[in-house]
């Protein structure tokens, strides 16, 4: 079973649906654990959200894309994109991270191996793209992340910063690249990366995700302010991912109404800094990523909830980060996308 790491990105949505009409009752049970956002319907207090049974929600016109693995590739570097996509039928994935090497401009793997230069053929898990595509999926390199510096924040030399993410995009063919964002305040690494995103778009098609923190109240601010500027430089943003802290299991109930009131929050934050007037529109821009710190965080109705959420409010995709969750939970996750 691939182990689920910290990290995706954004990435081309799949064409599966997920199976949300055919959940159990018990799956109905746990949607009512999540708000409808715009929907007027009242709040359920917590006896309802756990314990009282619900009809399923009506799978949305635009169905989710499914779910997408991370994969640490300095963590994982055994990991077989073509052998695992065909175990488990997730046909998206998001590869991290990369880091900016000694000179600031050029970008390297993060890992034991990041003194070496970038090269397909340097990370072993990269270099099996190919033999994923031959399946129909694909997968998006990540930029920053927790370790190492990302390029935008080191690389000033004028058009260094859009070379070197060509020279990742062009060294994988990639259509899809992720940056997982910590940088947010620091303004002018945050223009540099948007003017660079502009320039690479206007070459080429290129979605982009912005992989952010989520807080109890949403976005921070400077995140936001980060979306509004790199969208007012001409850069397309398709996808916000939403790296969220789950509570562990043993929590007050309703620790995934919370989950879902914080990313409520950052819809319309999302919303007003993508200068959507409709904060619904919003909703298929976000990716939600739980982050979890022990493998009981997720039982089978939680991911079950996860994908009706998703499917409810149309969300570009979800994923998992942190610690590895039971078989069965992954396997539900999984069949999102199968």
């Amino acid at each position: 079973m691939p182990r689920h790491k910290r990290e995706p990105g954004t990435l081309p949505r799949p064409l599966a649906i997920l199976g949300a009409l055919a959940l159990t009752g018990a799956t109905g049970m746990a949607v009512r654990m999540l708000p409808a956002g715009a929907s007027p319907a009242p709040k359920p207090p917590p006896a309802v959200m756990r314990h009282t049974p619900a009809v399923s929600p009506p799978v949305a016109d635009e169905p989710p894309s499914g779910f997408v693995e991370f994969v640490d590739t300095a963590r994982e570097p055994g990991f077989d994109l073509y052998k695992e996509s065909r175990r488990t039928g997730v046909r998206r994935y998001a590869l991290g991270h990369l880091v900016a090497g000694d000179d600031g401009c050029a970008p390297k793997w993060n890992g034991p191996s990041e003194s070496d230069p970038l090269d397909p053929g340097t990370n072993p898990v990269a270099n099996r793209i190919g033999r994923l595509r031959a399946l129909g999926g694909d997968a998006a390199p990540v930029f920053g992340g927790p370790g190492g510096h990302e390029l935008a924040g080191t690389c000033t030399r004028p058009g260094g910063l859009a070379a070197a993410y060509r020279r990742v995009v062009g060294a994988f063919d990639a259509a899809a690249v992720d940056f997982e964002v910590r940088d947010s305040d620091d303004r002018a690494a945050v223009l540099r990366r948007a003017r660079a995103i502009y320039a690479m778009q206007r070459e080429r098609p290129l979605h982009v995700s912005f992989t952010v923190p989520l807080r109890q109240d949403g976005l921070d601010a400077g995140v936001v302010a980060m979306l509004r500027a790199t969208r007012q430089a001409g850069a397309e943003i398709g996808t916000v991912n939403l790296l969220a802290e789950i509570e562990p299991r043993g929590s007050a109930d309703g620790r995934l109404h919370r989950m879902a009131q914080a990313v409520l929050a950052a819809r319309s934050q999302i919303a007003q800094a993508q200068g959507l007037t409709d904060p619904d529109e919003a909703w298929r821009r976000i990716a939600l990523t739980p982050v979890l710190t022990g493998s009981g965080d997720l039982n089978e109705i939680d991911a079950r909830t996860l994908i009706s959420y998703a499917t409810r409010h149309g969300l570009a995709w979800l994923s998992l980060r942190g610690v590895a969750p039971r078989p069965d939970v992954s396997r539900i996750l999984w069949e999102g996308s199968a």
